[in-house]
């Protein structure tokens, strides 16, 4: 429901570093940038970043994420950037059985999240359209196989009915040539 919010932030190019990778895992990067200021989204910049000599106090953003492994990768890009844990990914019960988050402090003092609010049942719908998907496949490669057996039984039976016509003709012809 927010349109934007911006950091001010003490070094801008580290700042730029930091988002530009840790929100790269989340699928978001800067769209539009002015110096010294820039905005990430997908469609649109909803966050923003801007150089500031004296940066406000601490603020806490979520950021949205699609999965959970997005939000353990969030974590994991975050400290490998620099960031210290706030809160290793896992589940927050104390909101929702389904909040799932991972919490970091950035290179400004701010505190960072990557939430999904989603029950943990899509990788296992995946996975069963994965099975799915294999006995299908497997399904259509055996019903080929019957098929293609049963056109070659076709063909060697309309082969066979072809000759004994064949020799049913020539035995008629033949018998039709005695007669006269």
């Amino acid at each position: 429901m927010l349109d934007h919010i911006m950091l001010r932030v003490k070094d801008y190019a580290e700042s730029k570093r930091f988002y530009d990778e840790v929100l790269g895992t989340l699928g978001y990067k800067m769209l539009m940038e002015f110096p010294e200021a820039g905005g990430y989204g997908d469609e649109k910049p909803y966050f923003w970043i801007g150089a500031a000599p004296d940066p406000h106090p601490r603020v806490h953003i979520a950021f949205m994420a699609k999965s959970r492994a997005q939000v353990d990768a969030f974590h994991a890009k975050a400290l490998e950037l620099g960031a210290k844990s706030d809160g290793a990914p896992g589940l927050r019960l104390e909101y929702h059985p389904d909040y799932y988050a991972a919490f970091v402090i950035d290179p400004n003092g701010h505190n960072i999240e990557a939430v999904i609010h989603t029950p943990n049942e899509l990788p296992r719908v995946a996975q069963v359209t994965k099975v799915a998907k294999k006995a299908a496949t497997k399904a259509v490669g055996a019903a080929k196989k019957a098929a293609k057996k049963a056109v070659g039984a076709a063909k060697k039976a309309a082969k066979k009915a072809v000759g004994a016509a064949k020799k049913a003709s020539a035995r008629k012809k033949g018998s039709a040539q005695r007669k006269r």
